[in-house]
């Protein structure tokens, strides 16, 4: 197991694969989000949806809004439907995932 950079913890199982930050040669870098995973239909990847509040101006007021952001799924995390998790920007591992999963968070 390598050290990412980043005070989390370390899965609890190996994994073979090169796209693991733990266990592979992927660099972590940038940004650290937290979400909720809505689909894990994909095979190694996840989509993460973060809800956030935005301030308009012209009401006074915020509204709601989200986004939903693929990440890649190690193995050694094995994220499911609802798991809350946190990811990290890596290098592009395709057209339309930036982001790895680092670790399941658990709920306070």
């Amino acid at each position: 197991m390598s050290n990412i950079g980043v005070p989390v913890k370390q899965p609890p199982r190996s994994c073979d694969d090169v796209n693991c930050p733990f266990h592979g040669k992927l660099a972590v870098r940038g940004r650290i989000l937290d979400g909720v995973v809505v689909s894990d239909h994909m095979r190694g990847t996840i989509v993460v949806r973060r809800d956030y509040h935005h301030y308009v101006p012209k009401y006074l007021r915020y509204e709601r809004r989200h986004r939903r952001i693929s990440a890649h799924n190690p193995p050694c995390i094995e994220a499911q439907v609802n798991d809350n998790v946190r990811i990290m920007e890596c290098r592009p591992l395709s057209k339309s995932v930036a982001f790895v999963v680092i670790e399941k968070v658990e709920e306070t």
